[in-house]
């Protein structure tokens, strides 16, 4: 008889033994577990595993399904892969990228002989069902990287060749459909049956590749129009264009030849260019009084917006800030959310009435009295601090619900211009591996918080689930109303927010759930090479989360 192990199944807290060596794929059934769609991968002793996983001594194991981030990230990359077989079984010599996530769902960069056409989305879409159909077993198999640069450099894919090149790894794990070959920085599913439901049509000139909305798995996130969204995206494509830089291999081999100074130098003098544009456009406009900055956590508003402003003078106008905070209403009059707690995140956590009588008092040059929160006593109080807005002068204000059109309903809108900035990360792995706009967000906080609120990394993974549904709630529905967006992410980034990233990531207990997010992270960032901080100049948005700006916060 077979060596047992035991598995501990954190799901349902009951105790299975299993044969030594058995993969989690058998170990589910043993659990009585019936998920309706799942398990996409587990938790194995808090370390993300797919269900390809072997165990060979006593485990913790938790069964995710398609409604937790980490199973939704097997899914989609097993949906990429499928989508990449079809491709290459349908054309010769195409080239895919995985690209950018955008209209609830993936844009897929897709390169044939001929101008993609509705037609190629069809027929790509029927060999995807067909092979979907067919249950074919997805194979995860280990090699030396040696042979894996060899064998993917026969197959062309040369943006997984420099990647590999550059990560000093002795074996690789690679994947096998139907004598497809890729490669996936994270895990699979383990047959092309489980996928279940996703959607792909022609967007723009590439393909627009859909997956289940995460809030109710049995239908496809709601598709909706981010003409703007994807312009900058687009821009910031035109950007690495200029450099030469698509991925982390072309960043890795950047900094391997020494360029790194050079690299930022022209990344911060593109992003600043921007912020120029968007100055000239505000005082061009003619009529503008209020600037309203919004964007989610990490974004880098803070520095947007101090940066807007110097442009702004530049062109001779003086920003005025004010700040959203004062204006919250008494404690005893905030909403309170689902569990009885008050909501700080709420729009009507804000004195809507009063901040629309001030801005419109302002408009027509009339002084008034600016309030103040006093956050010790959570009462509104008045600061003593009159204010005239002269002809000279535009207000700058920043806040998480400035592009909600609630929020300045009252005031005349064509002397209002919105901005939305964010850290939307174009760069990718390879051009089958995107890296999550949210993980560059979530790195920038993770140092933030620990910098200057004195927050462990464990503490900020465990509230990133809240912030991001405040996010989705009060933010991301108004993005495409913004006059200008700002991406706020440098193509350089993540190579110098390694260094003060992962020792804090390091002291993420392995027995906290928080340390599967660590640890996904700290795997990620060992594929980045790192450039040294002082290479940023002061000026650098990054200096909001690293320290050493010459702004004042």
């Amino acid at each position: 008889m077979m060596e047992q192990v035991r598995i501990h199944c954190r799901n349902n807290g009951v105790m299975v033994s299993a044969d030594m060596g058995a993969t989690l794929e058998e170990v589910y059934p043993l659990t009585g577990l019936k998920m309706t769609h799942g398990p996409m991968l587990a938790h194995v002793n808090n370390k993300v595993e797919g269900m390809h996983f072997r165990v060979y001594n006593a485990k913790e194991v938790e069964f995710l399904d398609v409604t937790s981030p980490s199973g939704m990230r097997a899914y989609t990359r097993s949906l990429f892969f499928v989508l990449c077989k079809a491709v290459h079984d349908l054309y010769e010599n195409p080239t895919v990228s995985i690209d950018i996530p955008v209209s609830n769902g993936y844009y897929v960069d897709l390169k044939l002989n001929h101008e993609v056409t509705e037609e190629d989305a069809r027929r790509i879409k029927e060999r995807m069902d067909e092979i979907i159909g067919k249950a074919l077993p997805i194979h995860r198999y280990q090699t030396t990287t040696e042979e894996a640069i060899r064998m993917f450099n026969d197959m062309q894919t040369f943006s997984k060749v420099k990647l590999l090149k550059s990560t000093g790894r002795i074996f690789t794990t690679y994947y096998e459909i139907d004598g497809y070959k890729d490669y996936y920085y994270g895990a699979l599913l383990t047959n092309t049956s489980q996928l279940y439901l996703y959607g792909l049509e022609k967007y723009y000139d590439g393909l627009l590749l859909r997956t289940p909305s995460l809030a109710n798995p049995e239908v496809l996130g709601e598709m909706t129009r981010q003409d703007k969204m994807f312009g900058i995206f687009k821009e910031h494509h035109r950007w690495q264009d200029i450099l030469g830089l698509r991925t982390i291999g072309d960043l890795n081999d950047v900094i391997e030849r020494g360029y790194s100074p050079q690299l930022i130098q022209v990344s911060e003098a593109l992003q600043e260019k921007k912020m120029a544009c968007i100055a000239d456009e505000i005082t061009g406009r003619g009529g503008i009084r209020m600037v309203l900055i919004a964007g989610p956590s990490s974004s880098g508003k803070t520095t947007t917006c101090k940066r807007l402003s110097v442009q702004l003078a530049v062109n001779g106008v003086k920003p005025v800030p004010i700040s959203l905070d004062d204006y919250f209403v008494s404690r005893d009059e905030t909403p309170r959310d689902a569990k009885g707690d008050y909501d700080f995140e709420h729009l009507h956590a804000l004195n809507l009435d009063l901040l629309n009588d001030q801005m419109n008092a302002l408009f027509r040059g009339e002084e008034v009295e600016l309030p103040h929160y006093n956050f010790q006593t959570g009462r509104s109080e008045w600061s003593g601090r009159r204010l005239t807005l002269h002809d000279d002068e535009i207000l700058v204000v920043e806040g998480i619900h400035a592009l909600n059109p609630e929020l300045m309903a009252q005031v005349p809108q064509h002397q209002v211009f919105r901005v939305y900035a964010s850290a939307l990360t174009t760069l990718l792995l390879d051009k089958h591996n995107y890296i999550p706009t949210t993980d560059n967000r979530l790195l920038r906080r993770i140092i933030r918080d620990h910098k200057y609120r004195a927050v462990s990394a464990m503490e900020t993974i465990r509230r990133w689930p809240s912030v991001r549904a405040g996010e989705n709630r009060w933010i991301f529905p108004y993005q495409e109303y913004a006059d200008a967006m700002f991406n706020t992410a440098m193509l350089f980034e993540l190579a110098v927010i390694k260094r003060q990233a992962e020792p804090l990531l390091e002291q993420v207990p392995e027995n906290v759930p928080e340390y599967a997010e660590a640890y996904r992270l700290l795997k990620f960032l060992r594929y980045i090479k790192p450039i040294p901080e002082t290479q940023i100049p002061p000026t650098s948005l990054l200096r909001e989360f690293l320290g050493g700006s010459s702004f004042v916060y």
